[in-house]
Formats: structure tokens, C-alpha cells, sequence
């Protein structure tokens, strides 16, 4: 008896990985095997880039935040300390924010840490 291939539903699996695709550059646009090593790569950086990006994000509201606080005569991590002390309860983002487009607001909450 021959043996069954299902060319249909490997075609289908192909066009779907070739569609993804579209639009890359050279080969891993339209040849197979190439195209599907290509898809796999990306998925993986993806996935990994995902988890990265939350890094990079508190890196940069720490930068902002230090910034910030330089301006009158205070460090990043003393400016934490005093605010858990103090306990006032905002997270980086928001502090951040404050630093680069509230700067009176920011200005309220590091005179009330520094009393």
C-alpha cells in the first residue's frame, strides 16, 4: 500500500509559516526551510524579549527617578528609603512620571520625604 503524505495540510502548514514571514529580508521570505528557522528565532527572542522589556523599564524609571531627586541633594536610594519610611506607598512608574512631566507634584513628594 503507498504511503499517505496529507500534501494538503502540509502545504497549509507551510503557507502559514511563509505568510508569518512576509516581508523579512532575502531568503527568509520564501524559502522553506530558511523561513521556518527564521519564525522560530523570532518566537524565541519574543518570548525572552518579553521578560526583558520589564527589566529595562525599571532601569530606566530608577535613571528618571534619580534624576530627579539629585536636584535637591538626595540619592536614589536614600529617596526610597525615606519613602518607605514615610510610608508612602507609589512604585517606580508613577514616581517617574511625576519626575519627568509633574515636576511640582514630584517637587511636593520629595519636600514631604525630606522633612
Amino acid at each position: 500500500m503507498p504511503r499517505s503524505v496529507n500534501a494538503v495540510a502540509s502545504r497549509a502548514r507551510r503557507k502559514k509559516i511563509l505568510k508569518l514571514v512576509k516581508g523579512q529580508f532575502g531568503r527568509r521570505k520564501n524559502v522553506w526551510t530558511v523561513a521556518k528557522n527564521a519564525y522560530e528565532k523570532g518566537q524565541l527572542y519574543a518570548y525572552r524579549d518579553r521578560r526583558t522589556k520589564k527589566r529595562n523599564f525599571r532601569g530606566l524609571w530608577i535613571q528618571r527617578i534619580n534624576a530627579g531627586v539629585r536636584e535637591f541633594g538626595l540619592s536614589y536610594s536614600v529617596f526610597i528609603g525615606k519613602l518607605h519610611k514615610n510610608n508612602i506607598q507609589l512604585n517606580r512608574k508613577v514616581l517617574a512620571d511625576l519626575a519627568m512631566n509633574n515636576p511640582g507634584a514630584f517637587k511636593a513628594i520629595v519636600y514631604a520625604v525630606k522633612d
